[in-house]
C-alpha cells in the first residue's frame, strides 16, 4: 500500500488490513514523502505484520515497483491508502487464486463512496472473463486497481508498473500479463473505493485528445516511446493543479447524481463546486442544466447512450 498524503482516509484503509478475516501475511506499506500526518498515524501501530517504509518523494510507479520487489511473498494484493477492504476481501481472492493456479491475476466489483464515506454506486468491471477482458482491455482498464491481487513473478515477467505510463501504469501492466497467464473479475464486491479530490483520477476526457491518443498507442504497442512519455508528462504537469482536481472530483461525483445513484440537487451541487474551481471547462455548465431533466428521463438516456 503505497501512501501519500492520506491522513484523513490512511486508518480506516488500515485497519480494514488488519481486520481481515484472513490473517497470515505481510503489510507493507510505503510512505512515499508525505507532509501531512501520515507518519505520525503510521507509528500508532504495532503490528508484527506491518512493514512500514518511510522515504522520500518517488512518485507512485517507482514506489509499486519498491513494494513489489521487497514483498516476500509470491502473490500480492494491491490497496490504496483512501480505500476500504471488506474483511473477506484477502481470503476470497487468495482461495481463488490458489484453486486456479493458470490464473495470475484476479480483481473484484467495488462499491464507490465520496470523501465523506458517502455510497455513490456500484462499480462493475468491462469483463470478468479472460475471453471478455482479453476482447475489451484495449478499450477500457478492466480493473478496479487496489482490488486486485496478483501473483509476484507474472508481474516481475511482464516488467513491472511501466514507468513511462503516467495515469495509466496499471492498465498497460494489465496487458502486457495476458502473455503470462489468465486473468479475471470476481463477480463480488470487496472493496469501498473511495474518491476524494487529493487523489481522484482526473476523467480522460478532461486529460483531452493528446492523452488518449498516448495511451492509445502505448497499449497496441506495449509500450510508451520516450518523446511520448516527454509530452504526457508535460500534459500531466500542466493539469495537475490543486484547483483542476478539485473540479474532477466535484465532476466526477456530480455525474453519479446524474445516473447512478439519481439526486438531481445532489448532482447540481457538485456541478457547481466544479465550475467554482475551474470555470474553463464547459461540461459541468451543461450537465448542471442536465440535471433539470426528470431522473427516468436523464437515466434512460443515459443507457441508450452507453449501449
Amino acid at each position: 500500500m503505497p501512501t501519500y498524503n492520506a491522513g484523513p482516509y490512511l486508518a480506516d484503509a488500515i485497519d480494514s488490513i488488519l481486520n481481515q478475516t484472513f490473517t497470515d501475511f505481510e503489510f507493507i506499506v510505503i510512505n512515499d514523502g508525505s507532509t501531512d500526518n501520515t507518519k505520525e498515524i503510521l507509528s500508532r501501530y504495532n503490528d508484527p505484520r506491518m512493514r512500514v517504509i518511510n522515504q522520500q518523494n518517488k512518485g507512485l510507479i517507482d514506489t509499486l515497483n519498491e513494494g513489489i520487489t521487497i514483498a516476500t511473498g509470491d502473490i500480492i494484493a494491491r490497496m490504496d491508502s483512501d480505500d476500504i477492504c471488506f474483511p473477506n476481501r484477502l481470503q476470497v481472492e487468495y482461495d481463488f487464486l490458489t484453486n486456479h493456479p493458470d490464473y495470475v491475476l484476479v480483481g473484484a466489483e467495488a462499491d464507490v463512496i465520496d470523501k465523506d464515506g458517502n455510497f455513490l454506486m456500484k462499480l462493475e468491471p468491462i469483463g470478468y472473463s479472460d475471453e471478455e477482458i482479453r476482447s475489451r482491455i484495449d478499450k477500457k482498464c478492466p480493473f478496479i486497481h487496489p482490488s486486485v491481487m496478483f501473483r509476484k513473478k507474472a508481474v516481475i515477467d511482464a516488467g513491472f508498473y511501466p514507468k513511462n505510463a503516467l495515469t495509466f501504469e496499471d492498465h498497460l501492466l494489465w496487458k502486457k500479463m495476458l502473455n503470462y497467464g489468465k486473468i479475471c473479475n470476481l463477480r463480488q464486491i470487496l472493496l469501498h473505493a473511495r474518491f476524494n479530490p487529493e487523489s481522484v483520477t482526473i476523467d480522460e476526457k478532461w486529460r483531452g485528445e493528446t492523452f488518449i491518443q498516448i495511451r492509445r498507442k502505448a497499449l497496441q504497442s506495449g509500450s510508451v516511446s520516450d518523446e511520448d512519455a516527454k509530452r504526457l508528462k508535460e500534459l500531466i504537469s500542466s493539469q495537475n493543479l490543486s484547483e483542476y482536481k478539485q473540479a474532477s472530483y466535484y465532476a466526477m461525483v456530480g455525474k453519479k447524481y446524474l445516473w447512478n445513484n439519481p439526486n438531481g440537487k445532489k448532482a447540481r451541487q457538485h456541478f457547481a463546486e466544479a465550475i467554482r474551481h475551474y470555470p474553463k471547462n464547459m461540461e459541468p455548465y451543461l450537465l448542471y442544466l442536465f440535471s433539470f431533466i426528470p431522473s427516468f428521463a436523464r437515466v434512460g438516456l443515459y443507457k441508450l447512450l452507453k449501449k
